[in-house]
């Protein structure tokens, strides 16, 4: 595979998942990023932006199979994974799959559910696979969770763990659509569309799973100059000495942005990074993983306050090819 077939079969996924949610073309570019990096990602936002469709077309896009989780304050984390039944028949325990057996994920409304809950996620996100009683079994290829959660101030809500949310790839926000974008979600709607039923759509499947998987190990081929290696570093090195910030960046939030980085790369057909992939990336991987002093959020400094200030100090390399 060429890059330039890399990046034209990109587009076309994009241009696909776009037929059916309109304005939200960065949000599809990051997600997926995500898929590509092998990545899982978090998505904010209130109910009704999408998600769910977005799950759901993708899932046909990419010929991958989806299944949806709605958190709740009285799931279990065997509603989650499955566990063993008892067969009647056989007279003896068999084990029931659970919905996180599936390929693409939503998890929607995660912190609605307590940590208890939202924390069987976390196996199944780092090693892709899932263990009870003492047996593991291997999740699905590829294996890709997007999680959404409410604004931490809505009702009813869990804040996530610092461990769940670093298994994140990134964290995007989703915001209501232009009055330009909803009239046309509209006339859309007026002409006939359903977003219950995207057989009438006619979404076309651009690759298979098995293309997928090719795609995610083909990023190992995007070159990565020490420069820009040196540049990764140092601005993850500045998360941590940031005066607001209280707990910056993991070694884990530094290999994210190099594999999201190498995604983007690959997505405008190019075989190597340069350091606007790292820049534009840098706050959806990195916001989720800073945690600010308290004085600094009374202050009203934010995460993403914080990047914009660690990118416009850090050093960018002149040359990445």
């Amino acid at each position: 595979m060429t890059p330039q077939q890399f990046a034209e079969i990109c587009t076309n996924i994009r241009t696909q998942v776009g037929r059916v949610l309109l304005g939200q073309e960065e949000i599809v570019d990051n997600v997926l990023i995500g898929v590509l990096a092998r990545g899982h990602v978090l998505i904010e936002g209130v109910p009704g932006l999408g998600k769910t469709l977005m799950v759901r077309a993708l899932a046909r896009v990419l010929g991958c199979g989806a299944k949806r989780i709605q958190f709740t304050p009285d799931l279990m984390p065997s509603d989650v994974t499955g566990g063993n039944i008892f067969n009647q028949q056989k007279q003896q325990f068999e084990f029931m799959p659970g919905p996180v057996f599936t390929q693409l994920l939503l998890a929607d409304e995660i912190n609605r559910a307590p940590a208890k809950t939202q924390a069987a996620l976390l196996e199944a996100m780092a090693d892709r696979s899932v263990s009870t009683d003492g047996v593991t079994r291997p999740l699905p290829q590829p294996f890709f969770v997007m999680a959404t959660q409410n604004p931490v101030e809505s009702q009813g809500t869990y804040p996530l763990p610092e461990a769940q949310l670093d298994r994140f790839l990134m964290k995007l926000d989703v915001t209501h659509p232009s009055r330009d974008v909803e009239k046309r979600l509209l006339a859309n709607v007026v002409k006939g569309f359903d977003a219950a039923n995207l057989d009438n759509v006619g979404l076309e499947q651009v690759i298979t799973a098995e293309n997928l998987v090719f795609m995610q190990t083909y990023l190992n081929q995007i070159r990565v100059t020490d420069d820009l290696l040196d540049y990764i570093t140092d601005i993850i090195a500045r998360t941590r000495s940031h005066r607001s910030v209280f707990l910056g960046a993991s070694p884990r939030g530094s290999i994210a942005l190099l594999s999201a980085a190498r995604a983007r790369a690959a997505m405008e057909g190019r075989d190597f990074v340069i350091p606007d992939d790292v820049k534009s990336l840098a706050p959806s991987v990195l916001r989720h993983r800073l945690i600010l002093h308290p004085d600094a959020e009374f202050e009203g400094a934010s995460a993403d306050d914080c990047i914009k200030t660690v990118l416009s100090e850090a050093r960018v390399p002149k040359t990445a090819a």
